[in-house]
């Protein structure tokens, strides 16, 4: 198989997933101001829109097939997710670097966003396995994957050093594509009553 072709941009009824751009630095700039969006996240908060835009051009030049997380209501940046460890001889890709503004917590809008990139990911570049994981402590977002429909499928111990030196061990998830459907179904579910 060849390269996976970026979508355009990835379209539900609370968010948009558009491939990040400079031009999203202004929003995300604001939603980046929380320091509780940070918490878990490989690289501490940015303290300074240089920070940010460091961050933006890594984001940009990297591997990874990056988005700005935007709610629809508003036309604003609320967070960024990304494709990454893109595997097309092996149909599997992994969903990260996922962080939201506060204000955008419980609204649907990551459930949304997930159920956008899983579609993609398995109905038009035919997965076999789509990845999520988390730091193995971050209780919230272990919790919001298993709710996805993830399976838990173990710690990787001592996995990365974080935010300048940090241990990380890392709780590791996956869908596969015979899931998928009951997956794409509950997510429905969950969205229709967001």
């Amino acid at each position: 198989m060849g390269t996976w072709a970026a979508p355009l941009s990835l379209d539900g009824e609370i968010v948009r997933l558009a491939p990040l751009a400079p031009g999203h630095e202004d929003g995300l700039w604001a939603a980046s101001r929380d320091p509780a969006v940070w918490t878990w996240l490989s690289i501490d908060q940015p303290q300074s829109r240089a920070e940010l835009r460091a961050w933006l051009n890594e984001a940009l030049a990297g591997p990874d097939l990056p988005f700005a997380t935007i709610l629809k209501p508003t036309g604003q940046p609320v967070g960024s997710t990304r494709f990454m460890a893109l595997r097309p001889e092996h149909r599997s890709v992994e969903i990260g670097w996922t962080w939201l503004a506060r204000e955008a917590w419980g609204t649907g809008a990551n459930v949304e966003a997930k159920l956008l990139m899983l579609e993609y990911a398995f109905d038009t570049w035919g997965c076999r396995r789509v990845e999520l994981k988390t730091d193995a402590l971050n209780e919230r977002s272990r919790g919001a994957i298993e709710a996805l429909g993830a399976t838990f499928e173990g710690i990787h111990r001592k996995h990365m050093l974080v935010r300048g030196g940090e241990n990380r061990d890392t709780a590791w998830f996956s869908i596969l594509d015979e899931e998928w459907p009951d997956v794409r179904s509950r997510l429905q579910w969950r969205l229709q009553r967001a």
